[in-house]
């Protein structure tokens, strides 16, 4: 056995899904290990970590004075750098021993639409976390092999994922991305367009965890026979008193219509790029969605209607980047493998 080959077969293989709402990671042969918020609490003077994940997400807009909770990346990227770094040690070092003989390769899923400088941020938070060897990968391709899509097929296969910060939709066959579109918009700017909605229509200010609420226990997408409704709470924006409010799933679908208009165009726009023997795959095998913002009920029905095209919402819509970006290592590896034997059969 090669000096190369013994390392590996120590070596530790880590997926990340370093997302703008969670991170997730996943260690090859266990699953998802971490499963967090995006947020960290420092102290404001020192910016010393006070808390990481769960524990820093309900100090977020409660901290006293002196400690700040921070959401290090903003609309899929990050934002701030040495508080990210930070985070990823913190979550790696929960699952990954000092003890252990080699350092692990990770594989990290980032959007398309971030820039050159803030991909090298996102490697160089990774080395700096402990990493031997980190492969920074497309969001979209990481989804798609943890949905279980046979991208090294000679076939087109159309993939949205619909993250906190960011939506990506991308046609992929071969192995690699024939069209890919991101926009800087996800399930945070639902969050958003209720708070906004909440505020102009009824005077009252609520906060992004009331938002989240309504859009998951009462939110969708396409109309439903049935209206629920539910209570919430916040601060009357003209009295300064607090003050509680009776909504139904009516107005939040009505305050949501805008962002998600603008990921289906993103996803029709997508279609009229892709080349037309893809695109006849595609109609046969329907759009794959991905992402916590794909489990807005009613939205692949929507996106099915508007676009004609049949739609599919994976399993465990949340964990595909991080799971594909787990198995990214051993799926390339296994591509090559067959290509050789292929080769060599034709040869």
């Amino acid at each position: 056995m090669g000096f190369s080959k013994m390392f590996s077969s120590f070596s530790m293989d880590i997926g990340i899904d370093l997302g703008t709402c969670n991170t997730l990671v996943y260690i090859k042969g266990k699953g998802i290990v971490i499963s967090e918020p995006s947020v960290v609490a420092v102290e404001r003077g020192t910016k010393k970590v006070v808390a990481v994940g769960h524990e820093a997400k309900r100090m977020l807009w409660k901290t006293p004075g002196d400690i700040i909770a921070i959401r290090p990346l903003r609309d899929g990227v990050i934002a701030d750098l040495d508080t990210t770094e930070k985070m990823i040690r913190y979550f790696i070092s929960k699952v990954v021993s000092k003890k252990w003989f080699v350092k692990p390769r990770m594989v990290i899923g980032v959007p398309t639409c971030i820039t050159e400088v803030e991909r090298r941020a996102v490697e160089e938070s990774a080395y700096k976390s402990g990493a031997r060897e980190v492969k920074v990968i497309e969001e979209s391709l990481a989804a798609a092999i943890g949905a279980d899509i046979p991208i090294f097929e000679p076939a087109g296969h159309m993939i949205c994922d619909i993250g906190g910060g960011t939506t990506e939709i991308s046609v992929i066959s071969l192995g690699g991305m024939v069209v890919t579109n991101a926009i800087r918009l996800g399930g945070d700017e639902f969050d958003k367009a209720i708070i906004k909605h909440v505020r102009t229509v009824h005077n009252l200010i609520i906060g992004e965890q009331s938002a989240e609420n309504l859009k998951i226990e009462i939110g969708n997408a396409s109309a439903d026979k049935k209206i629920e409704k539910m209570e919430i709470k916040g601060t009357d924006a003209i009295t300064g008193l607090p003050r509680r409010l009776e909504i139904d799933s009516v107005e939040v679908r009505e305050s949501l219509q805008e962002p998600i208009i603008a990921i289906i165009d993103e996803i029709k726009k997508t279609l009229g790029q892709t080349p037309p023997e893809l695109a006849a795959d595609i109609v046969e095998r329907g759009i794959v969605m991905t992402g916590g913002g794909s489990l807005l009920k009613g939205l692949p029905k929507l996106i099915g209607k508007e676009t004609g095209v049949p739609v599919i919402l994976a399993e465990d819509p949340l964990l595909c980047v991080a799971n594909g970006a787990g198995k990214y290592f051993d799926l390339v590896k296994n591509a090559a493998n067959t290509k050789t034997i292929y080769n060599y059969l034709n040869s």
